[in-house]
């Protein structure tokens, strides 16, 4: 019943999760975004005490179920792990612990994350990974078999479905979800959870908790006939039977195979008993000793760096808008500054794959690659919408409702004269200011002798920066081809009214 238990768990976990990438329509947030909220990681960042004291009392009295259940990583390797099995069974070994491997990946991802170097840190953080894996590679084929469903069911006449526009969000960014897909897929496939035991930060976090559990696998050397199939279907390869029947909890992830496969009933999870510990206290006590010296010196070091195919009328094509050279990067309302997004975002996608607007996609900057910001070719961020502040785990951007939006200032249109058609071509034009939901634009005589009251009189747009909200629908709809006469430049730190 245990590995049953844990088992339907951990899919309904890896299901809810992936529903929060693959959904369009953010129906499904309403009932599953909690279960973002639930990750590690976004939990640190986002300064969740209760999620986190939740997870450390939850390792110390059952051990790393946070690694079996609740992440979504660690739940794709075991059906990764499963596929494997299924062409090889009894195909693992013990292996002793890479500690000096975990310790250095950790300190290292400390050490980042403290000097807000966030966009490397999280090329290994397990949320993260996965958020990318289905935002990139699972969410353009969830669209289009929903679009594909749409155009059946328009023939039907039917409105079940309506379609979808999908498009190239990031060439890096899918190109590291394929890479991280590739790598972690094939470890699993042929080691079981090695990535899990020996890069994922979490994991050697939670690892070094989980050797204090109360509860835990004990074998019962009176029972036990040293078959090693225990051994032998341990995807964390931590039990072994020839070095005094041990089960390494650094590794233990309460998968349960072990007992499932334990053909005498010789293993059970049960309290922990100090007679019938397998580990020896002073290996305990000395591996103790290097993590508080390792955790030491990263505080050490860090405190000295801290931080803090389109168409007119389908006569004429029309051309695609380029991206402007943008002085200050654009993030969405309830970012708070540049700074702190930067330092609170895991670049998980989880925003990106939820915009309904298009407007956010993954950085290609080194110092914020793969975090979301803002650009204006497929629409613009609508005063209305605010799913990108009630999706985000970390508190990268601050939940804020549609009132708060309207007040908060993330940037200001800047209007470039030459690429405007009245200057340019003579031609009329004032897309910029009908459109502007905030009023910030006003059309003045292209000469300041010309009466603006003649209908044939030019005009050209002037900002004012105080009413801007840097929303970019001036630059969204501006006529002007490929790069706009008008765009935005984002604000170090947002200016709430």
């Amino acid at each position: 019943m245990l590995k049953k238990t844990r088992t339907v768990l951990a899919l309904v976990f890896l299901t809810g999760i992936t529903l929060l990438f693959l959904d369009f329509t953010g129906a499904i947030h309403l009932y599953l975004g909690w279960m973002a909220k639930l990750q590690l990681l976004p939990a640190v960042l986002a300064g969740n005490v209760i999620v986190v004291a939740f997870f450390v009392l939850v390792t110390l009295l059952f051990g790393r179920t946070y690694c079996s259940i609740i992440c979504p990583m660690g739940v794709m390797q075991d059906v990764f792990t499963w596929i494997g099995n299924r062409f090889k069974k009894n195909r693992f070994r013990y292996h002793r612990p890479c500690q000096w491997l975990r310790i250095v990946v950790l300190a290292v991802f400390v050490i980042l994350m403290v000097l807000g170097l966030n966009a490397i840190a999280v090329l290994i953080a397990p949320y993260s990974a996965y958020g990318r894996i289905a935002s990139s590679i699972l969410q353009p084929i969830y669209i289009g078999i929903n679009n594909l469903l749409a155009r059946w069911a328009e023939h039907a006449n039917s409105y079940a479905f309506y379609s979808v526009d999908t498009w190239m969000k990031g060439g890096i960014t899918l190109l590291v979800a394929i890479i991280t897909l590739v790598v972690i897929g094939t470890l699993s496939l042929l080691t079981g959870r090695t990535w899990c035991n020996n890069i994922c930060p979490a994991g050697t976090v939670l690892g070094f908790l989980s050797k204090f559990s109360l509860f835990r696998p004990v074998i019962d050397t009176d029972k036990c006939i040293n078959c090693k199939k225990c051994e032998h279907n341990c995807k964390t390869k931590c039990i072994n039977i020839d070095g005094n029947h041990s089960i390494d909890m650094s590794r233990c992830v309460d998968c349960f195979d072990c007992i499932d496969n334990c053909p005498k009933g010789a293993i059970s999870y049960r309290r922990r008993n100090k007679k019938s510990e397998a580990t020896s206290t002073a290996t305990v006590d000395e591996e103790r000793r290097k993590f508080l010296a390792t955790t030491a010196a990263i505080g050490a070091a860090t405190a000295i760096q801290a931080q803090e195919d389109k168409v007119d009328g389908g006569l004429a094509v029309i051309e695609d808008k380029q991206i402007p050279v943008r002085t200050t990067r654009l993030e969405p309302a309830g970012a708070v500054s540049l700074k702190h997004f930067s330092n609170h975002c895991t670049a998980c996608q989880l925003c990106v794959a939820e915009c309904p607007n298009g407007v956010l996609r993954p950085s290609k900057e080194l110092s914020t690659l793969m975090q979301p910001e803002m650009s204006f070719e497929r629409g613009y961020c609508r005063p209305e919408c605010v799913r990108c502040s009630e999706v985000c785990p970390t508190g990268a951007i601050k939940k804020i409702d549609v009132a708060e939006k309207s007040a908060i200032h993330i940037g200001m249109a800047v209007v470039v004269t030459k690429n405007c058609l009245p200057v340019a071509k003579g031609v009329k034009c004032g897309n910029c200011a009908e459109h502007c939901p905030a009023e910030a634009i006003l059309m003045v005589p292209l000469h300041a002798d010309d009466d603006p009251d003649l209908p044939m009189t030019l005009k050209r747009p002037v900002v004012n920066t105080e009413r801007c909200i840097g929303c970019g629908a001036c630059e969204y709809l501006c006529p002007v081809r490929p790069f706009s006469a008008i765009h935005v430049e984002g604000r170090q730190t947002h200016i709430h009214e």
